[in-house]
């Protein structure tokens, strides 16, 4: 196949595509979609600076493709899913359609899924409270002296 000469439009998208840690299959059927242009993976993983075959690309490149990954791992507030409330509406919508198509055992567990995410049993918190919601009580270390036993000798 021969190699397809890539707009600068359609080179940016597969250098921010990669350095979002998509895999070079799923960028050439990205592109395949939304371009029209067929690439192998081989040839895409070209613009991957991380790669041994993308150990040539040009500063330009390489300049994108870090402050896209740097941009990526720092901002998780962009992607839908990291919130709860985005979770709970596609949760809604799973169990309502699995319901109306008589699955029962997935709506259950759909619906188990929703009760832990609302539950908070995804989150690394931990709230420790003593008896009806007071303070724990603070432990004292006991410092305990032993009364050695005098064995006659007053």
């Amino acid at each position: 196949m021969a190699k397809a000469k890539l707009s600068r439009e359609q080179q940016t998208y597969v250098v921010q595509a990669l350095a979002c840690f998509d895999s070079p299959t799923v960028v050439a059927a990205a592109l395949r979609k939304e371009f029209s242009v067929t690439l192998t993976p081989q040839s895409i993983e070209a613009y991957d600076p991380t790669k041994k075959a993308g150990r040539n690309l040009s500063v330009r490149w390489k300049a994108l493709f870090e402050e896209t990954r740097k941009t990526f791992l720092e901002d998780t507030a962009s992607i839908a899913i990291s919130h709860r409330a985005v979770r709970l509406r596609a949760l809604q919508r799973m169990a309502d359609k699995a319901e109306n198509q008589g699955n029962m055992v997935l709506a259950s567990s759909l619906l188990k899924q929703a009760a832990e995410e609302v539950g908070g049993s995804y989150t690394n918190r931990r709230e420790l409270t003593g008896k009806d919601g007071k303070d724990l009580p603070v432990p004292v270390s006991p410092v305990t002296i032993f009364q050695l036993p005098d064995n006659g000798r007053g």
